[in-house]
């Protein structure tokens, strides 16, 4: 059986800058309502540390738009999961301009009460953000991807409530972040954890459900789509270190692409979907969750996305969100 679940990180960019009109509200206004022309949801993946910042400092007057329309999406049945760049949760604006605190920028690497106290309080402003008494989010996605080392972030995250993640992309390397997926290839479409995202433990609390990705060659990245994405607002800060570790990460015959419905076109999407489908016809018993990725500061596209919606209503594939299908990876883990 085979369901697919959009996701979209809610968020400005990595740096700080950009309107969140521009870049958050407005983009995930119009992707709510194509989904609701379909009878579709998403699950919207809302960067939490940084909105508290921006409500606290009082930098974008859009903020309150943003929030109201974060509660809107939990009340509207699309799922409302966790997202934390926990640079974010020590910022400060001074002088026009964001200050991020890049020795955060991994929050597996972090202590665990210091991992604790992050956790506890954007949990505390998701849940005033969104409005209902018994609101706990079932889905979790890392800033940048980065859930590892897993132990202490998977434990604290667990104690609260949190079951899912979707952070892994198979193949995923990032040598200078201490990101390592590689070892995932190897599992099926999810599997369950504990300490280490990448091992199967199948009496561990957590399940994993990774984006999906194909391997291919790197020259496969370099769609025209693809390269046109540009930042206007200036590019986060990489040292000649940082850049070089970044390019030896992409030196490598294989490379994982993800499933992203704003920078992918059509063609790649249906052609990316249309293997899973064959997997599906000969062996349909296995049960695959296929997840999408997708950026509100990347959507633009809302064409492509439209006609990837209308595909797969015309293959007949179920669109679903992480808490509708969490019974059915119990029971496939039970199986």
């Amino acid at each position: 059986m085979l369901e697919i679940i959009f996701t979209i990180d809610y968020e400005i960019l990595g740096n700080g800058t950009g309107p969140l009109n521009e870049l958050v509200f407005e983009p995930a206004r119009r992707l709510k309502e194509l989904f609701e022309k379909y009878n579709a949801k998403f699950v919207a993946f809302v960067e939490i540390a940084e909105f508290e910042k921006i409500d606290q400092f009082g930098t974008d007057a859009a903020i309150e738009p943003v929030k109201k329309q974060i509660a809107d999406f939990h009340r509207d049945g699309f799922e409302v999961g966790l997202h934390l760049h926990p640079q974010w949760s020590n910022a400060h604006y001074e002088h026009g301009a964001w200050h991020l605190d890049l020795s955060e920028y991994n929050l597996c690497t972090l202590p665990r009460p210091r991992i604790a106290e992050i956790v506890d309080r954007s949990l505390a402003y998701l849940h005033q953000v969104v409005g209902a008494r018994d609101f706990r989010p079932v889905s979790f996605r890392a800033g940048n991807w980065l859930f590892q080392p897993t132990e202490n972030a998977a434990s604290v995250l667990s104690e609260k409530g949190i079951k899912i993640d979707s952070s892994v992309f198979k193949g995923g390397l990032q040598r200078g972040h201490q990101l390592d997926y590689r070892p995932s290839l190897k599992h099926g479409y999810f599997w369950p954890f504990s300490s280490d995202v990448n091992c199967v433990d199948t009496k561990g609390p957590w399940i994993e459900v990774p984006i999906h990705s194909e391997m291919v060659r790197p020259w496969k990245m370099a769609s025209s789509k693809r390269m046109a994405f540009n930042n206007q607002y200036g590019a986060t800060h990489q040292d000649i270190r940082q850049k070089m570790i970044r390019r030896l990460d992409f030196l490598r015959p294989w490379y994982p692409q993800k499933l992203d419905f704003c920078r992918m076109t059509i063609d790649e999407m249906v052609s990316m979907t249309g293997r899973v489908i064959q997997e599906d016809n000969q062996n349909p018993d296995v049960y695959r969750p296929i997840i999408s990725i997708g950026h509100t500061k990347d959507l633009s596209d809302f064409d492509t996305v439209g006609s990837f919606l209308s595909f797969l209503q015309a293959k007949k594939i179920p669109i679903s969100t992480f808490t509708q299908i969490l019974p059915k990876l119990r029971a496939g883990i039970a199986n």
